[in-house]
């Protein structure tokens, strides 16, 4: 079972940016389409970003053109930029993995984010001024 180590986030004020970054214990490539969720207690999971093995991105509509994801292969990492960030933006990030098998592109992934795979023990983001 993949395993992650996560970093980033924080407090930011509105309209600021922050970074987010995952490494995992394995290489994911062949094996995992890769991803963002975020978590907000009483309002649930959404799958926030997600990159497969092509290098195709998914964004939800939310965070388009403000967040940008991006994968190393060779260091197994995962990066997520986080521009213009908002006050409603303010939740727990979870970097995640997902069978490619069945979920090989990143549209597709991008539905799956918080509800299959794996995923590490996230990373609190803050907006407010």
């Amino acid at each position: 079972q993949v395993k992650f180590v996560e970093s980033g986030g924080g407090s930011v004020q509105p309209r600021g940016s922050l970074r987010l970054s995952c490494t995992t214990s394995e290489t994911t490539y062949g094996k995992y389409t890769m991803g963002w969720f975020r978590e907000v207690p009483r309002k649930g999971r959404e799958g926030v970003a997600a990159i497969d093995d092509d290098g195709n991105t998914a964004y939800a509509d939310s965070v388009k053109g403000r967040f940008a994801i991006v994968k190393d292969n060779v260091e197994n990492t995962l990066l997520l930029e986080m521009n213009d960030l908002k006050p409603e933006d303010s939740a727990g990030y979870y970097c995640t993995a997902v069978q490619a098998r069945t979920w090989r592109t990143a549209s597709h992934a991008l539905g799956a984010l918080g509800r299959f795979g794996y995923w590490g023990g996230g990373r609190k983001v803050t907006v407010s001024s």
